[in-house]
């Protein structure tokens, strides 16, 4: 099966949305690499660009929302069988007023984290959730 990332390194951003003890999560599109799993919003960055600028755009591409991009939470580098990610995960916020539309997106959910064993997520995002949480959820969760 061919990839068109093979070999390569790519950069993401992800946004860590929190509201009332639950994050945003997004589903891939059934066109998407990783079709249909679950993830924290966002995207890759093109080289020479800004992560911040990327992921505030990628949200209002995506979602239809302002986002107020925070602080870089962490980096997680994860590698599938073709390709390598490396994710930067940014503390956003997203007025409550904004409704979330699903234009890039499958759809779109507040889960708590008690709830996220019931999502399949790609690895790099199941990585970052057990740091975000500092929870074991590898042992509960599929892992493409």
């Amino acid at each position: 099966m061919k990839t068109k990332y093979v070999g390569q390194k790519i950069r993401v951003v992800t946004a860590e949305v929190r509201r009332d003890g639950s994050y945003l999560i997004t589903q891939r599109l059934a066109s998407s690499t990783l079709p249909l799993l679950w993830e924290f919003p966002g995207g890759r960055v093109p080289p020479g660009a800004s992560s911040e600028d990327v992921l505030r755009r990628i949200l209002k591409d995506k979602l239809g929302v302002e986002a107020e991009v925070g602080e870089l939470v962490m980096e997680v580098v994860h590698e599938y069988d073709h390709y390598t990610v490396d994710m930067q995960v940014f503390r956003c916020e997203i007025d409550e007023d904004d409704e979330l539309q699903h234009i890039g997106v499958n759809d779109a959910r507040w889960a708590a984290p008690s709830q996220f064993a019931e999502y399949e997520f790609p690895g790099a995002d199941e990585e970052t959730i057990s740091q975000l949480l500092d929870l074991d959820v590898l042992d509960t969760m599929e892992v493409n």
